[in-house]
């Protein structure tokens, strides 16, 4: 029997509602099976907690007296992106601290960055604020250097152009050097494998034809409420998929927004990957209203039935060459060693399962107690980013 979302929502606001993780789905599938489950089961929450570096705050910091127009700012010696308007500004999760050597004595260490600041400013702590302006007749001033926190502000908003990977590729390296990635340090010839997924517990694989996530679902989002605002940059549906629809390489991304005054640096810490640079982790979660019986058997996918792709970014990854060297489950990357080439390989995993494990918890929590409320989603579009060009783009040579 179909359920729509409204009547979920009426269940949730009469306190009846059946709200389960997707773990305790598990459970209650093994033992009643998909088509019982899904008359008697009206949530299943999902989360992840892990880098994602495509994330970034917008500020208004508001007007000092006498006013000003930024042209440049700093907050904490990181860069802001100020062309906008007079007092908003931009900063990336990304971005390093002026003096930052990066790479030059590489491998670097990347000590401080966007990701930091924003880090520091949800713990409630205060950053310093250097700004100036070319100065107009209704923005005279043209220095501004000041402590400033979240408070202070007028607004201040968390909005990541591509967070919650649907599945993700797990690295090795088969060159004879060690390299350093954004998937973390890779030793030679195929010496450790590193993997970036809550796997089962991942919004994304539990919902794979995005029938219930799509433009305005409501979401967990860095300890507050947030929303999806549209796919994601480097969104792609076009993936081959198991019988049961789920990807098997890297697929559709979600563009997420929320205020970032109610969020907390349990769920947004900022990590320093050493020879790469800085990204933020981010914790995430999304309901799934199990609307029907495939909604239901979506959600019951388990790990072993989650397959992801081992690409080696020592030459294939860098030089954008599509290849996979085998094809593993999250089950068989969770024991903490893979078989690749008969040679056995350590695993490590960058996104907690642990914290995705709260994340699900929390969730549950807030819809059960009538705070947290579902949302009509409307369908994401289709897409065809994979992070390489899919028409093939040629660099013209600069002389």
């Amino acid at each position: 029997m179909a359920k729509t979302i409204q009547e979920i929502n009426d269940k949730i606001k009469k306190g009846i509602a059946v709200v389960v993780t997707k773990e305790e789905m598990l459970e209650i599938v093994k033992e009643k099976g998909v088509a019982k489950s899904a008359e008697s089961v009206d949530v299943v929450t999902t989360g992840t907690f892990g880098p994602m570096c495509s994330s970034m705050a917008i500020f208004n910091i508001g007007h000092p007296k006498p006013k000003i127009k930024i042209q440049q700012a700093w907050l904490n010696d990181v860069a802001c992106y100020c062309g906008l308007a007079a007092v908003d500004m931009l900063i990336g999760a990304t971005e390093l601290s002026r003096n930052d050597p990066a790479n030059a004595y590489g491998p670097g260490e990347f000590k401080y960055g966007g990701a930091h600041v924003l880090e520091e400013l949800v713990a409630g702590k205060e950053v310093r604020l250097r700004a100036s302006g070319y100065g107009t007749d209704c923005y005279p001033r043209k220095e501004l250097e000041t402590l400033i926190s979240l408070k202070d502000m007028n607004d201040a908003w968390l909005t990541n152009p591509r967070n919650a990977y649907q599945n993700y590729n797990v690295a090795v390296n088969v060159s004879e050097k060690t390299i350093y990635t954004y998937m973390g340090m890779l030793r030679p010839n195929l010496a450790n494998a590193n993997y970036c997924s809550a796997g089962q517990l991942s919004p994304l694989l539990n919902d794979p034809y995005f029938r219930t996530i799509g433009v305005g679902t409501r979401i967990f989002l860095g300890g507050g409420i947030g929303y999806v605002i549209w796919n994601g940059t480097q969104h792609t549906t076009d993936v081959t998929r198991t019988e049961q629809g789920v990807p098997t390489r890297p697929a559709g991304t979600l563009a997420v927004h929320g205020d970032l005054k109610t969020m907390s640096a349990e769920w947004l810490r900022a990590a320093s990957l050493t020879g790469y640079g800085v990204s933020l982790a981010v914790g995430i979660g999304v309901p799934i209203p199990i609307i029907d019986e495939s909604m239901a058997r979506s959600v019951s996918v388990k790990d072993e039935e989650i397959f992801a792709q081992v690409v080696d970014y020592g030459m294939d990854y860098p030089q954008g060459k599509a290849q996979s060297l085998g094809q593993v489950s999250y089950a068989q990357l969770k024991t903490g060693a893979i078989t690749l080439n008969n040679k056995k390989i350590p695993t490590a995993g960058f996104s907690s399962y642990y914290k995705a494990q709260q994340i699900c918890e929390i969730l549950k929590g807030k819809i059960v107690n009538k705070e947290f409320l579902l949302t009509e989603p409307v369908q994401l579009l289709p897409g065809e980013g994979s992070g390489v060009n899919p028409k093939g783009f040629i660099q013209k040579a600069i002389v």
